[in-house]
């Protein structure tokens, strides 16, 4: 009996995990702060600044363990985080595109690490982006990180 019920929790779990999707927010007005464990007695580990996207991992009270850009694994306030969407450009020279495809005009072009506001999704994995100077444009999904 005890068999069945394993198959079964390991069955729902993989079927959860199937319809579970990348949790985004941005660090708000000030830089975030980031921590070993969930408390402000906790070691610092760096601070990340304005308007980056950090991936939520698990919510804790009024704390969130997030995933940055490098991968790194730590926790911060929640009230440091905006719903407010911004991505970081992956790629050396993006060229950001007036529509979504690869044949259109260059709109600009966006070196690797700046931020991005994130649109909307696009045809075929293109998403619309802004830059901070109001210029927009489209860029494949796999050229930026934080969606």
């Amino acid at each position: 009996m005890s068999v069945t019920r394993l198959l079964m929790s390991a069955g729902l779990l993989l079927a959860a995990n199937a319809g579970w999707a990348a949790d985004f927010k941005t660090v708000g007005a000030a830089p975030a702060v980031l921590y070993d464990a969930p408390s402000i007695k906790g070691t610092r580990l760096y601070i990340v600044p304005r308007g980056a996207p950090l991936e939520i991992v698990l919510t804790y009270g009024d704390w969130v363990k997030v995933r940055d850009a490098a991968g790194d694994l730590a926790w911060t306030q929640a009230r440091s985080l905006t719903g407010r969407r911004a991505v970081i450009v992956r790629t050396p020279n993006l060229k950001v595109r007036a529509a979504e495809d690869e044949t259109s005009a260059v709109v600009f072009i966006a070196d690797k690490g700046v931020l991005l506001e994130y649109g909307e999704p696009g045809a075929n994995g293109w998403i619309r982006v802004r830059h901070r100077d109001g210029l927009t444009g489209y860029v494949r999904g796999t050229d930026i990180w934080g969606i």
